[in-house]
């Protein structure tokens, strides 16, 4: 049984005391501490309080007192859940405050996409009713609907907006509701009665291989920048495209660690948390886009990071803005509309296409290249799983792309049985069959031998190609080893590397 007193403890400097109601509870003592004070001319000798207006008031909050506790059962309590209850059960909470909390600690447990998404999202309520202090309270059916009314024109936000706000005031009902202590800060959960819209159809950006051709095999717009947004966007969008469709996240947050013997394995940023294999991927770094890879490696010791591009932006948001404005410069440069510009998923996106549509893999092979789960997130996690199918692929789209026409395949960019810490070998004696490739097509051969390195079998295969080449264009050289038939590939760009 619990039992209220008003009472005092020690005076204040000023001589008043502050008046307490005492509460006693398994024979426990603590104090609720009231707005009124009083004057030792109205405390007795025994401790009791004569002030009339003092007793009243205090009467009447212990009345309250008892009538909370006698309609929950109390009894197994501790005395900490008794003042709780009393003391805070009728505090207006705040949700923006908890929010905030809640997005916090989202960021200290690693999720810090998700957590600018729904910072993004409260932010966005809070300019809507116009306070960064929201109370639970007027967060009602009402409206929230016509919150989400406001973003109807959006295409993703009508639905991650509402359904993150959503999942902070599931979260928050959970751990400041307590149904059977009778605790209800939050009175009500108007989701009960919302219908969150659904986003629209996600825009298919992919685009065709000859568009792909024209796009990589054209002179980078003329600027005066030592490293110029366009090649940039031009070089990660092929870093991407030759690595399984890759996010730019991942490309930024690549340590060195992830790097062996020319395989990349990291977790996927955006699904890591959510899938038991913490979506983890390896793919094979294909010769075709060994220069490109070399060319950001960091090359600081200290620097725990594979590429420099921790040196040169803030954060992997300013990183993918950066490659955006340089795709964009280079389709304004081809004369192509607003409206069609691409941007850095056109390539993750067309990977997929072109695994589907042209190297005849199926809706899994596409799926595990890409590093879905493909509805095997949980045995994901118990099988030690093989890459080389993803691999393969990989090989396939690069080999269709840059090393065909549209009537014509070649052969795989790398046999997947030859090691790839082979180097590629060259003497006078060997027998060698060098091919230059433009826009997919064959537009120079040589099968000599009498070459001494790699550069004299491009030179040569140089002297062939017609004078009308852009300047600034890349051209992809394939060479094969008759005699070992070892094969590898490089690209060069005219007026740098011919």
């Amino acid at each position: 049984m619990t039992t209220f007193k008003a009472t005092v403890k020690k005076p204040r400097s000023d001589g008043f005391y502050t008046v307490y109601i005492r509460v006693t509870h398994q024979r426990k003592t603590s104090y609720i501490k009231t707005n009124k004070i009083i004057d030792p001319a109205h405390i007795t000798s025994n401790g009791e309080l004569t002030d009339p207006v003092v007793n009243e008031y205090c009467a009447i909050i212990i009345r309250q007192y008892t009538d909370k506790l006698n309609r929950v059962d109390a009894t197994f309590w501790e005395l900490k859940d008794v003042i709780e209850f009393l003391h805070k059960n009728d505090e207006e909470t705040c949700f923006s405050d908890y929010a905030r909390k809640f997005i916090s600690k989202m960021e200290s447990e690693g999720h810090e996409r998700n957590a600018k998404n729904y910072k993004l999202a409260v932010n966005h309520l809070e300019r809507y009713i116009g306070t960064t202090k929201i109370m639970f309270s007027i967060l009602t059916t009402s409206v929230l609907t016509q919150w989400i009314d406001t973003l109807y024109k959006t295409s993703r936000a009508k639905e991650m907006y509402p359904t993150c706000i959503r999942q902070i005031f599931k979260k928050a009902i959970i751990e400041l509701n307590d149904e059977e202590r009778g605790i209800l800060r939050i009175k009500y959960n108007p989701w009960l009665k919302i219908i969150i819209p659904k986003s629209d159809n996600t825009l298919k950006r992919a685009i065709s291989a000859e568009a792909f051709r024209e796009f990589f095999n054209r002179p980078l717009p003329q600027s005066k920048m030592v490293s110029p947004l366009p090649e940039l966007g031009r070089d990660i969008a092929l870093l991407s495209l030759c690595m399984g469709g890759i996010n730019t996240i991942d490309l930024y947050e690549l340590k060195k660690k992830d790097y062996k013997n020319g395989i990349i394995g990291y977790k996927r940023a955006k699904t890591r948390y959510s899938r038991r294999d913490e979506a983890y991927m390896e793919i094979r770094i294909e010769p075709f886009i060994q220069d490109t890879f070399n060319k950001y490696l960091s090359t600081d010791q200290t620097d725990e990071y594979l590429f420099n591009f921790h040196s040169r932006y803030s954060n992997s948001d300013s990183f993918n803005a950066n490659i955006n404005m340089g795709i964009r410069r280079i389709c304004q440069d081809m004369g192509m509309s607003k409206e069609e510009y691409y941007c850095f998923y056109t390539f993750r996106h067309t990977w997929a296409t072109i695994a589907q549509n042209d190297c005849g893999a199926n809706m899994y092979e596409v799926a595990f290249g890409m590093n879905h789960s493909h509805g095997f997130n949980i045995t994901r996690g118990y099988v030690k799983i093989d890459f080389t199918p993803a691999w393969e692929l990989n090989a396939k789209i690069i080999d269709f792309i840059f090393f065909s026409n549209k009537n014509s395949k070649q052969s795989l960019v790398r046999n997947f049985e030859l090691p790839s810490e082979k180097m590629f070998r060259i003497t006078k004696k060997m027998m060698i069959y060098g091919r230059a490739y433009f826009k997919g097509e064959v537009i120079a051969e040589v099968t000599d031998i009498g070459f001494d390195t790699v550069d004299d079998v491009i030179s040569a295969l140089a002297n062939q190609l017609p004078n009308d080449i852009p300047v600034g264009c890349n051209v992809q050289f394939r060479l094969t080893n008759c005699d070992s038939q070892k094969e590898a590939v490089y690209v060069r760009s005219k007026g740098k590397g011919f």
